[in-house]
């Protein structure tokens, strides 16, 4: 067998595993190799090498190799908690920055638990215990649920599309976690536990220095925001995939969507009556990262408003970029159009300033193939019951509006803050659910392949990293577009798009990964979804088309 690994080529006459074959570096190497790519697609480090392999070893300092370390640090706490309070049940609920925000359901979190708990990690991870594959089938599964009487992992048993049943065992003490897991306990060195709010946070390292523990980051609204729909979907009994299958089992999905619906529709009108309250806002500046439904949410905010009596006058920030020869560059050397310097700042505020003050303006058109502004005569001129609606990346960062007061400003941050899980400890991430959304509008509306959509979902992410999050607390409201039932609805559309992808492709791990999430979600029909979602911006069939 022939190994190609950093283009050299490691010959092999006997199976062995990724471990053995590169024990050294992974032993020596600073950042914690938990991982692999094998053939592109992501194995654990006991992973036997059977046939010719291109293998990638995957560190802390990759999205892959941190999501492996996450689930680690998770398993390590359950099995904690399972230590020294057996009958504790832990739910992981939500991400805030490098930190999980976790509940207990049936025990009062305590100083005291905390510190025993994250005492008992450290005597886990010092251990380095082994943590160990165990597969079954579903009759085997079956009885296995009924002699222990748990439910951990029990999700799988229901997945119409999965023939066996996975759990991991550490000792005696057994969970699911969905995806690669590490091999032993003794790689999740980094971690604390800290009291927080009703529950509690684990905070890890970032991707990009997984030698610092991160700082735990108090976004109130973001919490905020989580928690209102959180509480509500739990109050409906809605909050895992199993509960969301059996309402549509018991043809009951139709009355969760109309609750969801409701639910944004009740959002928005409160924050069109509050624009309406503060009598000196003149511009709307909405802002949120990709697939997070703004160009739906523009509109229907607009309907609320004109029913208040204002007018909605949309302007494109797009529109007042810099002549393409003043783009900014960035460390790779090329153009950077999502840095705030890439917009003409000075002529922006110029005319934002101009229209406030009642003066007509000639409006400048953009030219992305020349790389320049034109002017075609179009003018703008506000009305005394005329808004003005701002939506982009910058939109929160007040230098894109620094002549402008803040008073005459009403900041908006929008994202599908997903608070659906799997199960209790199995959450499911408000990244992917973008990215499902964004490969299902890519294919539809742009004609764009799965393929396409992943190769670049790096690069999106970057930038919302840069451009967006930090500001997401300077909103005046936060909206989450989210739906609790819509990966049942996007099911169907993006399967077929991932199924496509072939393991020769560097992104096969994540269409796999992604593929084998939306397995576990029964169908929901598209048709009854109300034709003002949020949701018709990415499967079609929108009044706002």
């Amino acid at each position: 067998m022939k190994i190609n690994y950093k283009e050299k080529i490691i010959e092999l006459n006997e199976k062995k595993t990724i471990k053995e074959i590169f024990e050294k570096e992974i032993s020596e190497n600073e950042n914690i190799i938990i991982a692999a790519k094998c053939n592109n697609e992501i194995v654990p480090l006991n992973y036997e090498i059977n046939e010719n392999a291109n293998i990638e070893l995957l560190d802390l300092r990759t999205k892959e190799g941190m999501r492996v370390y996450r689930r680690g640090i998770l398993y390590i706490m359950e099995k904690a908690f399972t230590n020294l309070y057996k009958n504790a049940l832990i739910s992981v609920e939500y991400q805030i920055g490098d930190s999980l925000f976790c509940e207990a359901v049936n025990i009062e979190i305590t100083d005291e638990i905390i510190v025993n708990v994250n005492n008992e990690m450290l005597n886990i991870v010092k251990k380095d215990l082994p943590i160990r594959k165990i597969q079954m089938t579903k009759e085997e599964a079956t009885k296995f649920y009924e002699e222990n009487k748990s439910n951990k992992g029990k999700l799988q048993l229901y997945a119409k599309e999965k023939e066996k049943v996975s759990l991991y065992y550490c000792e005696e003490y057994f969970n699911y976690f969905y995806g690669v897991m590490p091999i032993s306990t003794g790689y999740m060195k980094k971690f604390k536990l800290e009291k927080k709010h009703d529950g509690f946070i684990i905070r890890y390292p970032k991707k990009d220095n997984p030698q610092v523990l991160s700082e735990y980051e108090n976004r109130r609204k973001l919490i905020q925001a989580l928690d209102e729909y959180k509480d509500l979907h739990k109050d409906l009994d809605i909050n895992t995939i199993f509960k969301l299958n059996r309402a549509v089992e018991t043809n009951k999905i139709k009355d969760v969507i109309l609750l969801d619906e409701a639910l944004h529709e009740k959002k928005i009108v409160e924050i069109a009556n509050d624009i309406i309250k503060r009598k000196n806002v003149k511009m709307i500046l909405i802002a949120g990262p990709s697939s997070s439904g703004k160009t739906t949410f523009a509109n229907r905010l607009g309907i609320q408003l004109k029913i208040n009596g204002l007018r909605p006058v949309t302007i494109s920030v797009d529109n007042y970029f810099v002549e393409r020869h003043e783009t900014p560059r960035d460390e790779f050397g090329e153009y950077d159009f999502e840095s705030i310097e890439a917009i003409d700042l000075k002529l922006f505020n110029e005319h934002i300033e101009s229209l406030l003050e009642g003066k007509e303006v000639e409006m400048p058109v953009f030219d992305f193939i020349e790389g320049r502004k034109k002017y075609n005569g179009q003018k703008t001129k506000l009305m005394e019951d005329d808004i003005l609606v701002i939506e982009g990346i910058h939109c929160l960062n007040d230098k894109l509006t620094s002549s402008i007061s803040k008073e005459q400003k009403y900041k908006i941050y929008i994202s599908a803050l997903t608070v659906l899980n799997m199960d209790y400890y199995n959450r499911i991430s408000t990244t992917d659910s973008r990215l499902i959304r964004r490969i299902v509008r890519d294919n539809r509306a742009r004609g764009y392949s799965a393929i396409h959509t992943l190769r670049m979902w790096d690069s999106v992410n970057r930038g919302e990293e840069k451009n967006i999050f930090p500001y997401q607390e300077e909103a005046d409201v936060m909206f989450n577009t989210s739906l609790i039932y819509e990966l049942g609805v996007l099911k169907p559309y993006a399967l077929p798009l991932l199924k496509e992808i072939g393991k020769e492709e560097k992104v096969y791990s994540e269409a796999k990964r992604l593929y084998d999430f939306l397995r576990y979600f029964d169908d929901i029909p598209s048709e009854d979804v109300p034709k003002n979602s949020l949701l018709r911006e990415f499967i079609g069939g929108g009044v706002f088309e």
